[in-house]
């Protein structure tokens, strides 16, 4: 699969949590860091997304807000 986005980070679902409508997915990125998305559970579900998995975070935005 082809993508636009060019900001893809590889890691591995380290964690899961589901709730009755949507899914929060956190994937270790390797140096201590991690990210964490937040999904529908139909779109976790049809992806079979289970701890342990290898996967790539593909973030597209045109806002990035930071804070110090």
């Amino acid at each position: 699969m082809k993508l636009s986005s060019r900001n893809q980070i590889k890691g591995k679902i380290i964690d899961i949590v589901k709730g009755p409508v949507m899914a929060k997915i956190k994937i270790d990125i390797g140096g201590g860091n991690s990210l964490t998305s937040v999904i529908t559970g139909d779109a976790a579900n049809e992806m079979n997304l289970m701890v342990g998995d290898e996967i790539v975070a593909i973030i597209k935005a045109t806002s990035i807000m930071l804070g110090k």
